[in-house]
């Protein structure tokens, strides 16, 4: 698994047991229903084209990474979505490949240290959890 900055062309591997845990709990069909002042039902109905969940976790066992690969998703991060920034290519492990965005709505990134204390060296490892949307 990877994810590749579309600004710069920076690529970043993802470990491939990151588990996509939303990846059935989102539909692309957005409706609203409500009632006329006839007591008629209206149904109004759509196809999102955007925005959808990609929410990457790691076990507590499995799925780790370097502090370095933390840092410089902290860095992507910080970026906010534009014509020219903010983008990324995720390439999954079954080479589905999806543009994407940090979720900034939602924490966006969450690592917390394998050891339980802080972590100074880049090799030190942390667990992941990666909240990105579809563009």
């Amino acid at each position: 698994m990877q994810l590749k900055n579309l600004t710069d062309g920076v690529v970043l591997a993802l470990p491939d047991d990151l588990l996509w845990t939303d990846e059935h709990a989102w539909s692309p069909v957005v409706a609203n229903i409500s009632y006329l002042l006839t007591g008629a039902l209206l149904v109004q109905s759509g196809t999102r084209q955007a925005g959808r969940p990609i929410t990457l976790v790691g076990a507590a066992d499995m799925a780790w990474v370097t502090r370095a690969a933390v840092e410089t998703l902290y860095g992507w991060a910080a970026d906010p979505l534009a014509v020219d920034s903010g983008r990324f290519e995720l390439t999954l492990t079954d080479a589905r490949v999806f543009i994407v965005a940090f979720r900034f709505g939602d924490t966006a990134i969450e690592a917390e240290t394998v050891m339980g204390f802080p972590a100074r060296s880049n090799g030190d490892y942390y667990r992941l959890t990666l909240r990105l949307m579809e563009i």
